[in-house]
């Protein structure tokens, strides 16, 4: 796949780097370049990342890094078994446990939520550290709602981290989650409170908490485009129906100028 110019490979973590410099200086920078578009497109165009992934896979499959880099891409595109696959990977190579929910959430994906359940309680849980085991709550409470427990799931959220005023990168989506738990459950007050928290702390925009209050509050989005595209539809209309009055208005016209020519004639006829 082409590597726009732009794209040095530099720019990937350094300790991504310091992985890759097992490789041989040529192999390395490829690897390195196809990592970096990986990152760059993932958000935007998840199979664009994806097709980078196999790339970098085919060129180093035994380095973590890549597994991982694979890993996120195949679930970016809701491949669970094939991201689950590299994930486990990576992790046998590392034997590091950052990506443990991410795991349980592909377990999710593939229809398992009591398998997510199963990880949400096991001993790799207790060595994660803060923003893991915060996503780990996430992926639990979101396994219950598979299941229909929505009342568990609510319950699974409530924790220090979500009563805390202190604004975490994690706090927007553990306060989303509550609110929309709670919403789904039926409790609409308590849910437009905490889709209000959810947008104070959501500063990067990561969720559409501010939308869904919105939406409680009974404000309606209207689109601008459709509006004028509407309008520019009406415009049409009038002016086909005012053209249409034109001609109708000049038959008339040339039907009395007719009457008026034939009466002249007869009149001419007589004389």
């Amino acid at each position: 796949m082409p590597i726009p110019e732009d794209v040095t490979g530099e720019e990937i973590d350094k300790d991504v780097r310091q992985e890759l410099q097992s490789l041989p200086k040529g192999l390395a920078e490829d690897v390195a370049k196809n990592l970096v578009m990986v990152a760059r497109l993932i958000d935007e165009d998840p199979e664009g990342a994806y097709g980078y992934s196999k790339v970098a896979l085919r060129l180093a499959s035994r380095v973590a890094a890549v597994r991982e880099a694979a890993g996120f891409a195949a679930y970016a595109n809701q491949k669970y078994s094939e991201a689950l696959a590299e994930f486990r990977a990576a992790r046998r190579m590392t034997g590091h446990v950052e990506l443990w929910p991410v795991m349980a959430d592909c377990e999710r994906g593939l229809g398992r939520p009591e398998k997510a359940l199963d990880m949400a309680g096991a001993p790799e849980v207790h060595k994660l550290d803060k923003a893991g085991q915060v996503e780990m709550r996430l992926v639990a409470a979101g396994a219950r709602r598979d299941m229909g427990q929505l009342d568990a799931a609510i319950v699974t959220l409530q924790s220090p981290e979500l009563a805390s005023n202190s604004v975490q990168p994690w706090t927007g989506r553990l306060r989303y989650a509550y609110a929309d738990a709670l919403l789904a459950a039926g409790r609409e007050d308590e849910a437009r409170e905490w889709f209000a928290k959810a947008v104070e702390s959501d500063k990067d925009g990561s969720t559409d908490a501010s939308d869904r209050l919105a939406e409680l509050d009974g404000v309606e989005f209207v689109d601008a485009f459709a509006e004028d595209e509407l309008g520019d539809e009406d415009e049409d209309e009038a002016e086909t129906e005012d053209a249409g009055v034109t001609e109708a208005a000049e038959e008339v016209v040339e039907d009395e100028e007719a009457e008026e020519v034939e009466e002249v004639d007869e009149g001419d006829l007589k004389d």
